[in-house]
């Protein structure tokens, strides 16, 4: 037996990958996070399979779900939402199941990130304006972050910024970064990418906390910063240059 992580991806049922998919449907135990994985993706299950939202257990609940179906000799999907290597609290259950000797493995999945791009028709590394993206987040009630990775270490990069679970903490993210990036510098808070509900808050450190206060935004949301997302002037890449050659256009 086997517990396979599975990243569901950010919501829309369909942005799964084939292989998290097809675990799903062949595996008699699946847990899943049913606060952010969408149902239609758990209806994919088995039929008389144990199907447990993990949403109110904790981490003993979960690991005594791992041992019953080791026992049993099951195979287990355990599915995350967007990607499980992104604040997919994963490792700890891994290290659970090393502990047991119960084998794992992962399947990833579309990060929420990548999900809001798409949405938005927005390259997140354009030439000339930011190469680098960093996917961070804020301490609000969770785990604090380590030294050296607050937002006004990491916004003296310039590059563009995925701030994961920090709607609720906005206005820290604005103090912290409106002195690096400017006030006018485009923000975009993305709220629950892909799924039939989703919306965008767009505006500048400058304005978008009035504009996120109006539209009522406390959870689920990601915040994008950088000067990428206001269609700012930028030079072609030398991928496609005509004079640009390589292996594949000597």
């Amino acid at each position: 037996m086997t517990i396979h992580f599975i990243g569901a991806g950010p919501g829309a049922p369909d942005l799964i990958t084939v292989r998290g998919l097809n675990l799903i449907r062949r595996c008699p135990v699946v847990l899943y996070a049913g606060s952010l994985v969408p149902p239609e993706i758990v209806a994919e299950a088995p039929p008389g399979s144990r199907v447990v939202d993990t949403a109110p257990l904790n981490l003993d609940e979960i690991t005594a779900e791992f041992k019953a179906a080791a026992a049993a000799g099951h195979d287990v999907a355990r599915v995350h939402s967007g990607d499980p290597s992104l604040y997919g609290a994963i490792a700890e259950q891994m290290r659970r199941l090393d502990a047991l000797g119960i084998p794992y493995d992962v399947t990833p999945g579309v990060p929420s990130f990548a999900a809001a791009a798409a949405a938005l028709a927005t390259e997140l590394t354009l030439p000339d304006i930011s190469q680098t993206v960093i996917l961070t987040r804020t301490a609000v009630r969770s785990s604090g972050m380590p030294d050296g990775e607050e937002l006004a270490s990491l916004g003296k990069s310039g590059a563009t910024l995925a701030i994961h679970l920090s709607v609720a903490n906005l206005a820290h993210v604005v103090n912290e970064l409106a002195p690096l990036y400017g006030a006018d510098c485009p923000v975009v808070v993305a709220y629950r990418v892909s799924w039939p509900d989703q919306s965008f808050v767009t505006g500048t450190l400058g304005d978008i906390r009035a504009k996120v206060k109006a539209a009522g935004l406390t959870r689920t949301a990601l915040i994008l910063v950088g000067r990428v997302l206001n269609g700012a002037e930028f030079s072609d890449s030398r991928l496609y240059a005509a004079e640009h050659t390589h292996l594949l256009r000597p």
